[in-house]
């Protein structure tokens, strides 16, 4: 931003001596108070929460247009502003995080910062019912893993990922941008839930705790968020409410099918294919500690995420339909399982169970061994059944 200097030149030399001493160093100054008016010509207001505002404004001197984000003082303190600013700044250079310039100071009843502007808006108002295209979810996919892989290098939890934190800058999606560092936290702290969020978005760690409850803050919560946010660029609606076994049907069928429990795919993953469905799978492990990092994403880019449909609508049957959960990663031996299909895996239980016996085969060899010695004993029970 070539000529636009800070409002508070005090400000902008004392954080440029935190720069240097170190990212999670936070510098409080005292801010200076500014009229609004003097410096800036406010055009329009683009959002309002109950915690702030961002409006879209000039900068009279330079005629440079900016985003002003202007947090309410009496709904923060100045601790809270600090470390928003601190954060967005020094994360900036990132080219797929909101640049934020040396810009801070106090006026009209907000702690007060600027950024630039996305003229496109957000993520949230590109994605429609029914979902964004395939390559384009990917692109969004791969720039917002980068920017978090970036923020992760760096011992930091952005912990509110979700659409409306993602801002577009091309229409095609080929360039977006995480903003808003205002719940970001230190890996490993004490935190409580992020006030005003979505409560699809939250993972289960999350959503299990009671109120006011303080747990570890922890990378795998962002990972959890990529992963919902990727489902709803899919298909335009989160898989279900809350992440609880207890109260959510839809997400205790998915942590049923997660667990490999049932090998019938909750309805709302099923126009996926098994790639993708193993990326979902191990983002949204229920466990954090057992969750993927989230450079797991890159390892699907270049795979087919959605089903093709035939003329009448239906996912065409793939070759391997029958392996639908096999592994094809060389470097996860652990859980390289291969899964019978439903119907022969139901017949089998069947006749496993009339004979008093369990089991959780998941292994074609031993399948087949199985089936030929119950099928053994049916035929030496019909024998002897003969012969009385």
């Amino acid at each position: 931003m070539t000529g636009y200097t800070s409002t508070s030149s005090s400000y902008k030399m004392r954080n440029e001596k935190s720069k240097e001493s170190g990212l999670h160093r936070i510098q409080e100054v005292e801010l200076e108070n500014v009229d609004l008016n003097d410096d800036y010509e406010v055009e329009r207001t683009l959002g309002e929460g109950c915690f702030a505002k961002i409006l879209l404004a000039t900068h009279r001197k330079t005629s440079t247009t900016v985003v002003l984000k202007a947090v309410h003082t009496e709904m923060s303190t100045i601790k809270d502003f600090y470390r928003e600013f601190h954060y967005s700044y020094h994360l900036s250079p990132h080219p797929n995080i909101l640049s934020s310039y040396p810009v801070a100071f106090q006026s009209e009843g907000c702690y007060i910062f600027a950024q630039e502007y996305a003229q496109l808006g957000d993520l949230a108002g590109v994605v429609r019912a029914g979902g964004i295209p395939e390559e384009s979810c990917k692109k969004v996919a791969q720039q917002l893993c980068s920017a978090l892989e970036f923020l992760h290098s760096k011992q930091l939890v952005h912990r509110d990922i979700k659409l409306e934190n993602i801002l577009v800058f091309a229409g095609d999606l080929s360039k977006v941008k995480l903003c808003d560092f205002g719940e970001t936290r230190k890996e490993g702290c004490l935190v409580n839930k992020v006030r005003g969020t979505w409560h699809p978005f939250l993972p289960p760690e999350v959503c299990e705790t009671v109120k006011n409850e303080r747990f570890t803050c922890r990378p795998a919560s962002d990972c959890w968020q990529v992963g919902i946010v990727l489902f709803v660029c899919l298909t335009g609606c989160p898989p279900w409410h809350s992440a609880d076994l207890t109260s959510d049907t839809d997400y205790s069928n998915f942590s049923k099918w997660q667990k490999r429990r049932t090998t019938k795919i909750p309805s709302q993953f099923r126009k996926f294919t098994p790639r993708l469905l193993r990326m979902f799978r191990r983002l949204m492990e229920h466990k954090p500690e057992k969750r993927a990092s989230i450079t797991e994403v890159y390892k699907y880019l270049k795979d087919s995420w959605l089903l093709e449909k035939n003329s009448s609508g239906s996912p065409v049957e793939r070759k391997d339909s029958t392996n639908l959960y096999i592994d094809h990663d060389d470097d996860d031996d652990d859980e390289d399982a291969h899964h019978i299909n439903d119907e022969n895996k139901v017949r089998l239980t069947k006749l496993l169970s009339s004979y008093g016996l369990e089991t959780t085969l998941d292994q074609k060899a031993m399948t087949s061994r199985i089936w030929e010695w119950v099928l053994a004993c049916e035929s030496n029970a019909d024998t002897n059944l003969e012969g009385i």
